[in-house]
């Protein structure tokens, strides 16, 4: 585990001042989440997502390298009596079991050298939704290193093997100081 990395998200959610607060690309869409099933909440922090998830009757584990973020998170699971099974983890392609969950949540969160094995740990008709941060911005929220913005179209590119129900991607059309800027937005689905 990188204990760098640990040590920088452990400091900033050790801090109770933050919001969490789920994702648009689900808050937006949970009328295509199934009934039941399993569901991932990756590089979850504070768990908004997984909480969201399993209010929506779903069996949720929560993955994230900070173990204070989940404490947190198992806190308010066990408070509103969820089903949420949080789990340490720095986060690689080898995390991941094939054909595992019928949802994978990702939110603010870019490591491209796992698409393939989020696709994978989909199940048949599995659905990925993921939100993140652009090279293109209008100001300056999220990260500034471009290892962590995507390119223009890129979640497309990753998650080609999916078929895409939902994409957006704003960059700098129209007014640029409403609607959704700064991130991408994808919704895909295994075959």
């Amino acid at each position: 585990m990188n204990k760098q990395v640990l040590a920088k998200w452990n400091r900033i959610y050790q801090s109770d001042t933050l919001d969490s607060v789920a994702t648009e690309v689900l808050v937006d869409n949970l009328y295509l989440l199934p009934s039941s099933g399993l569901a991932l909440d990756l590089a979850s922090g504070l768990g908004a997502n997984a909480l969201l998830l399993a209010q929506q009757g779903l069996t949720v584990q929560a993955w994230d390298i900070s173990d204070i973020a989940l404490c947190k998170l198992q806190q308010q699971a066990e408070a509103n009596a969820l089903l949420i099974k949080t789990c340490v983890h720095d986060i690689t392609e080898n995390s991941f079991m094939p054909v595992s969950f019928d949802v994978i949540v990702v939110s603010r969160f870019l490591d491209r050298s796992i698409s393939n094995a989020i696709m994978e740990s989909l199940k048949p008709k599995g659905l990925l939704f993921y939100q993140t941060y652009t090279q293109y911005k209008v100001s300056e929220s999220g990260p500034n290193n471009p290892r962590f913005l995507l390119a223009e179209n890129e979640l497309l590119d990753l998650f080609s093997a999916l078929k895409v129900v939902y994409y957006r991607e704003n960059a700098g059309l129209g007014l640029r100081q409403q609607g959704l800027r700064n991130e991408a937005q994808l919704i895909a689905q295994k075959a």
